[in-house]
């Protein structure tokens, strides 16, 4: 069963998208890790939406990056198709599974993420 909609605040949501735009920018990709606990947090979106639509939400934010990056020339296009069609199908696998599973496991999962990402960027 999908989760209610929620009335969105425009001003609000246009913050959130400065702010995840200026980290995607920033570190080259990310964005979905600030857009989702903005969505849930400061907008109220429920759990599994605020994810589905982070998604919907970075895939441009990304777009214009990855522009700005290969104009800056920081581009390896050897790269670009093997990792599309990873990226690809790890979307579809993802996607459901968020069908699939829990708030609770949806949130115990993302937040393991962000710590490992965390931790890998502070040793590593």
């Amino acid at each position: 069963m999908k989760e209610k909609s929620v009335k969105v605040n425009t001003h609000k949501s246009v913050a959130a998208g400065m702010l995840t735009g200026a980290v995607n920018g920033l570190f080259g990709g990310g964005g979905g890790m600030i857009a989702v606990p903005v969505l849930s947090g400061l907008i109220g979106y429920p759990q599994k939406q605020a994810h589905a639509t982070a998604i919907a939400v970075i895939a441009p934010v990304c777009a214009v990056s990855a522009a700005a990056y290969v104009i800056g020339g920081y581009f390896d296009a050897s790269v670009v198709i093997p990792a599309a069609i990873g990226n690809a199908a790890g979307g579809i696998i993802g996607a459901k599974l968020l069908s699939g599973l829990s708030v609770f496991w949806i949130k115990f999962v993302f937040a393991a993420a962000m710590l490992a990402a965390g931790i890998r960027m502070a040793v590593g």
